[in-house]
Parts: structure tokens; sequence; C-alpha cells
């Protein structure tokens, strides 16, 4: 049976995609944070040899596409994914799936990645999934200033950040300084005692570990925060705002900026365009203060 093109606009906001040259589509099965259990990977592949052409491709947004399926097995398709607790989407005009490096276990990282990621995905993919936007709004959490995942070529980029606070008094002003010796940034120098070049430091925290006399400390971990980015035809780097926040202030900052795109967002644009459009001082004041979480019901019904 051949899909009309009014049915294969409907699939693509399911989460399946034409196959180029073909009537056969590609499945998106989502993930709420890059990760998946042994399990669900034997399940993903038994979907794929049943219903697909047997292979399975890696996205950039982390996830799973399946291709080769053809229109009128979709719905068996659909009920198999549904008996093993997994689920396609992750296209169209929405919040996006969150992409995270592996901070949770990478040796750089500074926070758990992945359960934030995973709180990301609750609270904004699952919770927005519903509603339209201008355009598509992604979102991605770095654990460290590496910068792995490219969290500033995102709608919303997370950092994590861990400030280094020299304790002066515990300084031995050895003549090798472990931690000057570390930091990737040469932002160390020694006047008798350890001093920080504030202007050099990225806040990655690598020298915190490295004196064996404690002399560098760590507050808890804070995150920046990057907005506008944007890769492809047009490439736009986000605009870092000014700000560390922690854990529940980045959460809430999502949530406003998700809603900011909804209420001043024009139909079409990034959120990019957005963000040059109304000037980043005031998007950052916006995202600072608590208005459009007040204003969440009425945003959200004018939207509907």
């Amino acid at each position: 049976m051949k899909p009309s093109t009014e049915q294969i606009k409907n699939l693509k906001g399911q989460g399946y995609l034409i196959n180029r040259d073909t009537d056969n589509f590609s499945a998106r099965i989502i993930t709420g944070n890059g990760c998946l259990t042994s399990t669900q990977l034997q399940q993903a592949g038994e979907a794929a040899s049943l219903y697909g052409d047997g292979t399975i491709a890696l996205t950039s947004r982390m996830t799973l596409e399946l291709p080769g399926i053809t229109y009128s097995s979709i719905p068996d398709f659909m009920s198999f994914l549904a008996s093993k607790g997994l689920e396609t989407g992750g296209t169209g005009a929405k919040v996006r799936p969150v992409v995270c490096c592996k901070g949770s276990t990478c040796t750089f990282g500074l926070y758990d990645t992945q359960a934030l990621a995973l709180k990301i995905h609750e609270r904004f993919y699952e919770g927005y999934h519903s509603i339209q936007l201008p355009h598509k709004f992604k979102i991605a959490c770095g654990g460290c200033p590496n910068n792995c995942v490219k969290p500033d070529l995102n709608d919303f980029g997370i950092v994590g950040q861990k400030v280094p606070v020299i304790d002066s008094a515990s300084c031995k002003s050895c003549t090798r300084c472990n931690a000057q010796v570390q930091c990737p940034l040469s932002a160390i120098n020694k006047n008798g005692v350890a001093l920080i070049n504030r202007e050099l430091c990225n806040n990655c925290g690598r020298c915190i570990k490295n004196c064996p006399f404690g002399a560098i400390a760590g507050e808890e971990v804070r995150f920046s925060v990057y907005i506008g980015g944007r890769w492809g035809k047009q490439v736009r780097i986000g605009s870092r705002l000014t700000g560390l926040y922690n854990e529940t202030e980045v959460l809430d900052m999502v949530e406003k900026a998700i809603l900011l795109f909804m209420r001043d967002g024009v139909q079409g644009e990034r959120f990019a365009n957005l963000v040059d459009r109304l000037g980043l001082e005031t998007v950052q004041t916006l995202l600072e203060n608590q208005d459009l979480l007040e204003q969440k019901n009425s945003i959200i019904q004018g939207s509907r």
C-alpha cells in the first residue's frame, strides 16, 4: 500500500521518516538520556529483524533508527514496541530528545549527565510533547568544559562547572605544583602561593583533585548555560549567559526558554533568531526572573 502525502506527514510527527526513493520508513526509537538496557537493545534488534531491513542506525540525537519498515506493517511494529516499553518520536517542531555526554562515568565529568538528561526528558520532552513550538528545540547536557556533546550548538546548552578556590593557608609553595602541571589551560601560576588566572580558568575542576595538601578546594557543581545555538545551513554559536546556576535554576530556565519560545517565537524561526531579535540581555533577564513561569498556564493555553 502506497502512503499518501498526508499520511507521510502524520507519520513523521510520530517518529517515522520516509526512506528516500522508496515507500518504506525508518522508525526512530527514542531514549531518555542515550542509555538503553541490554534487553532493550536486543528487543530493538528483534524489531529491526521482524519489521525492518535488519539494520539499526544511531542518530546524532541519541536515538535508534530502524529503516526499511513498510507502511502496512507500522501498526504491528508500534504494538511490538509498546509491548517492550519502547516508543518512537523525536521529530517535528517540538522539544527534541535530549543529548548528553558520558559525564556520568567519564573521568572529566563534573556531574551525572545522564541523570540530569533524564529529568529534562521527563519534564520537557514528555511534559511538552503535545505542544507545537515555532520550530524544533534542542537541549544538550555537557559534563565539563571539554564540550564533547557541543552544548553551544543547541538551542539550550548546559555545561558542568566546578569553580576552584585557593586556600592560601594550605598551600606549601611546592617547587613542582601538581595542580599547576595538571591545568590544561595554564591558568595556575605561583607568587609564593598558587594563584588562579580567572580570565583563563574555565572551571573544569581538574586542579581541585591534584593538590596533595588540599590547597585548592571546589565549590559544589554549578552550570553554565548557552542559549540560541544552531548547527546546519545557518550556524550560530550559542550565547553564554553571565551567571553560574544550580540544578533547580537550570531546570527552571529550560522551561522558561520553552515558554518564551512559545510566547514570542515566530512560526518557522529557530530559538536563535528569537535571541537575536529580542537581544541577549533581555532574554537573560527573562530566563532569570519568574515571570514566564507565572504566565505558564496562559502561554500554554494561548498556543493550543
